[in-house]
């Protein structure tokens, strides 16, 4: 069966939005990835601000950044311990009131990674209330021309409803201001992951 990485799917198209002194938001840092790959988008003049509610997960990711920071270019774009980035224990449906105002409509990317964290306790998840929440204030707080990316996980407990509910959303966003498409990682569609790709276009 074949395929596809949706993490590096979702990166790909985030390098054709967000450019170098953008502001981008990850919406559920895990262990580091995507806020890293955030990082070097937006380069030492841009600025990242990342969330999550377990503090393992900061912890896991602050010692990722550290790491890169005694790693010679380990961004690619700019010296590693330039980095800009602002890590917040906090759910992301908090992003609104946790990131401040004169950012908000000017956001390139906001990046979600849902489910649990990689390695962590699989009873902590992602809720599907706090999702629609945190993804109502990204409709918000991203700029014209930015994009939302949303990694949703079928076939957990929960994550079927998260997923379906994530889809609704998706499906009630005014089409004037907003594009969206949704990516499989297989061309069967049941439990398989799927990649929520919203685009602001004014």
């Amino acid at each position: 069966m074949h395929r596809i990485s949706l993490v590096n799917h979702a990166h790909n198209l985030i390098r054709k939005v967000l450019r170098p002194g953008d502001t981008a938001v990850d919406a559920t840092v895990g262990n580091g990835h995507d806020t890293l790959f955030l990082a070097g988008q937006v380069g030492p003049s841009g600025k990242v601000f990342g969330f999550d509610i377990q503090l393992a997960a900061i912890d896991s990711t602050r010692a990722k950044v550290d790491s890169c920071r005694t790693s010679e270019n380990a961004l690619g774009n700019a010296p590693a311990q330039a980095i800009n980035l602002t890590l917040i224990h906090a759910s992301h449906a908090d992003m609104c009131g946790k990131i401040p105002a004169h950012y908000h409509g000017s956001i390139g990317a906001i990046m979600f990674n849902l489910g649990y964290l990689p390695g962590g306790d699989k009873r902590i998840i992602t809720r599907t209330d706090s999702t629609l929440s945190a993804l109502n204030s990204a409709s918000r707080l991203v700029s014209s021309n930015g994009i939302i990316t949303v990694l949703a996980y079928p076939g957990h407990q929960g994550g079927d409803l998260e997923t379906e509910e994530v889809k609704n959303w998706c499906g009630q966003l005014d089409k004037d201001q907003f594009k969206t498409r949704i990516i499989y990682s297989s061309e069967n569609k049941g439990s398989a992951p799927r990649l929520f790709v919203v685009y602001k276009t004014h």
